[in-house]
């Protein structure tokens, strides 16, 4: 694990305020113009490419097929970092569990092409990383962003996907070539979820009144609710 990564946005992290539970976004401006950048990507690109994997604009998602299986495989990769994680945060038990997964679906799985781990041993994915970690920590949420192409996220959480780069077991482990399909794989496992949401990101994305407003609400609503910083919150993203 590198060190000099993890102080550095630690220290930029503790920097951030707290919110009381409102919007903390004095980065409006600039954020809106990026907003403005990730909506125009989205109608030319993401959403073409969600609605051809999903069979036209009115489909159903069909069974497991190719977008499936390599986002199976780009989660599969991304285990023994959230492990990683879930030992920072002193949570041996979604550590263990994670751990199982990761061996169950790198074996029997196909090296994570499958997901058996979910279907045959009722082990889903703990979704973690080192912003949750941070947050553990008592590092405060800090400031709203919202990243080129990376969408919505806060300073804490900006910190945490730097960090993330840096803490991964398998980056010293797998070659170039592998790190490339590794990260390509991730990419389409977002796009899999840009497929599965499609009427959801559409109608706040490209139907309301404000979208930048409204994404930003509904990110720090569900993230909030994700770290359980707020207990009365319901997940605007539950089915």
């Amino acid at each position: 694990m590198r060190v000099a990564p993890i102080l550095f946005c630690l220290s930029l992290a503790a920097c951030a305020t707290a919110p009381a539970g409102g919007v903390n976004d004095p980065y409006e401006p600039m954020n809106r113009r990026v907003h403005a950048f990730n909506k125009g990507l989205d109608a030319t690109l993401l959403r073409p490419v969600a609605r051809a994997a999903r069979g036209g604009d009115d489909a159903a998602p069909q069974g497991p097929g190719a977008m499936t299986l390599v986002g199976n495989f780009g989660s599969n990769l991304a285990l023994p970092g959230k492990v990683v994680n879930s030992v920072l945060q002193g949570r041996p038990e979604p550590a263990v569990r994670n751990t199982f997964r990761f061996f169950v679906n790198s074996t029997l799985g196909l090296g994570g092409l499958l997901d058996p781990a979910t279907a045959d041993f009722a082990l889903p994915e703990i979704d973690t990383d080192f912003g949750e970690t941070l947050h553990v920590w008592g590092v405060p949420e800090g400031a709203y962003l919202e990243l080129p192409v990376l969408g919505p996220s806060t300073e804490r959480d900006l910190a945490g996907k730097v960090v993330d780069l840096f803490i991964d077991p398998l980056d010293s482990v797998l070659t170039d070539e592998q790190k490339i399909a590794g990260t390509a794989a991730r990419i389409v496992s977002k796009a899999g979820d840009r497929a599965r949401f499609g009427s959801t990101v559409d109608s706040v994305l490209h139907e309301s009144a404000d979208s930048y407003a409204q994404t930003r609400l509904l990110y720090l609503q569900h993230r909030r609710f994700e770290l359980k910083q707020e207990q009365d919150v319901i997940d605007p993203y539950a089915d």
